[in-house]
């Protein structure tokens, strides 16, 4: 060959792009991707292995998947969603002036034009609707608490209410999708699912990010939900999360199907998985990976799911903690205990929805049946991962997606009344992990209709949970069609006062 050859070879625009990846380039870029793998070891051995799906640091400010930017005080979540949108004013927010002004109408200095629902912006008078039920003060904290919850007014002083909560959306869909992914728009990653992908999982058998549902006493026909609450978004989907169910197959499409022997999937998953890797090393598209780690964990989920399903080796005292429904499957009760023995099984995130708050009318009798669902399951919880020490680091969450109006919906009688939804203030709780026991935050007007001190916003609550997981929600971010992006969207502020 003639050196002009060559030199012609050299030029060409491939040639010369590999030329320059010379001893000195590669040594640098071998030995941080050593050190990485090495770092990521020592901060948690079981995340150096099998971690496909997760994204590389280049996609996420995040870096290291399981590497959180602080110490965190929460290791996992249970989150109780109320869905539908629990009322404040006949649980948690007192307000003795509604009982006083019952009837009179909502003056138009406090409600200053706002808007309201079209169910009932077409009203002519809007009545005040005082509580039917009696509010005590309760524990050494003397938090004021409905006779609804009963079992709840006894564990008080290990709750952190937020009486100040409030949000965008008035319509249940947006502000359901608001809550869970930061949009009210669909198509963003839940929050489960951005918890997985910052938390690395010790656990290879369970999804790092479970769903649980249960239909309420409160509506014959309550709030649809949808999947994509829980799904991934545009993170990888190994991160979306998988619902349990109460029926014979607890997870849809798990087991095998008839004239499949283990020894047949196992070498069916074999060569998938070896066609699937040469597929990766010419499209180096993250999806394959993380499509070969579902299936994987599907497999190892066959042995998994059932002895994490099988509560018949509760003790009855456990039972009686939960109440009577705690043995029917599907349950809000059943799936309470169900949640605890998943986060005993070290899944990180476990989201239980609870349809049916959703009271326009005959809210007197519809919420005594959705409160006698969650009351003694949700003290409960708390009592049980108090007993097991697990509460230490486990931190619960409860509330729905906005409150209820101070104003009847409908005609106001003396037995009767409903509420509309209300965006601009509600009530959560949350017990556990690096927050407050025995203490309120915020504050309404004496309506109950305007905060008035320490407002939180949804996208405030979400960078706390980030927060007590280790992560600053600023931080933990996902590159998508040239942005990059993040569960709190451009907002949110950690709401300090409320951690320990």
């Amino acid at each position: 060959m003639k050196f002009s050859d060559l030199k012609k070879i050299h030029n060409h625009p491939d040639v010369n792009q590999r030329l320059e990846i010379n001893r000195r380039h590669f040594l640098s870029k071998a030995g941080l991707g050593i050190g990485g793998m090495a770092l990521t070891a020592l901060t948690n051995p079981l995340s150096a292995f099998g971690n496909a799906g997760k994204v590389n640091s280049s996609e996420s400010i995040s870096a290291i998947p399981g590497l959180t930017h602080f110490a965190p005080k929460a290791k996992r979540i249970i989150f109780l969603f109320q869905s539908g949108g629990p009322s404040q004013h006949d649980l948690w927010d007192y307000k003795p002036l509604l009982e006083k002004m019952n009837g009179e109408e909502l003056p138009d200095s406090i409600r200053q034009g706002q808007r309201i629902t079209g169910m009932t912006a077409g009203q002519q008078s809007f009545p005040l609707a005082g509580a039917q039920f009696n509010f005590k003060q309760y524990g050494d904290s003397r938090a004021w608490v409905s006779d609804l919850m009963p079992h709840t007014s006894k564990i008080v002083d290990e709750l952190c209410f937020i009486k100040s909560m409030h949000t965008d959306a008035i319509n249940h869909d947006p502000a359901i999708t608001f809550f869970q992914t930061g949009s009210q728009q669909p198509g963003r990653p839940c929050i489960g699912s951005w918890m997985s992908y910052g938390l690395a999982s010790s656990n290879k058998n369970l999804p790092e990010f479970c769903v649980l549902l249960s239909d309420g006493s409160g509506l014959l026909s309550p709030q649809p939900l949808n999947s994509r609450l829980w799904g991934s978004g545009f993170l990888p989907s190994l991160h979306q999360g998988v619902q349990f169910r109460s029926g014979k197959d607890a997870v849809l499409y798990l087991n095998n199907p008839d004239g499949i022997s283990d020894h047949s999937r196992r070498s069916s998953l074999d060569y998938y998985k070896e066609i699937q890797n040469m597929r990766f090393e010419t499209e180096q598209d993250p999806e394959i990976q993380s499509r070969i780690a579902q299936y994987e964990m599907a497999y190892r989920m066959q042995t998994s799911v059932p002895g994490v399903m099988d509560v018949d080796k509760e003790p009855e005292h456990i039972y009686e903690m939960y109440g009577p429904e705690s043995k029917i499957p599907g349950t809000y009760a059943a799936n309470c205990l169900l949640a605890r023995r998943l986060i005993e099984n070290d899944v990180n995130f476990v989201q239980l929805y609870h349809r049916g708050w959703d009271q326009h009318g005959n809210l007197p009798k519809q919420i005594r049946g959705q409160c006698k669902d969650t009351d003694q399951p949700s003290a409960a919880l708390v009592q049980d991962l108090k007993q097991r020490g697990l509460l230490e680091d486990t931190l619960i969450v409860w509330g729905g997606e906005f409150g209820r109006t101070n104003y009847s919906q409908g005609k106001l009688t003396k037995t009767n009344y409903g509420r509309d939804h209300h965006p601009r203030c509600f009530t959560m709780w949350m017990a556990g992990a690096g927050v407050k026991k025995g203490f309120t935050y915020g504050e309404t007007d004496e309506f109950g209709y305007n905060i008035i001190s320490n407002p939180v916003h949804v996208h405030d609550f979400q960078a706390t949970l980030l927060h007590l997981l280790g992560y600053d929600h600023e931080r933990l971010t996902f590159k998508h069609q040239g942005r990059r992006f993040r569960l709190t969207d451009v907002h949110g502020h950690v709401v300090k006062d409320i951690l320990t």
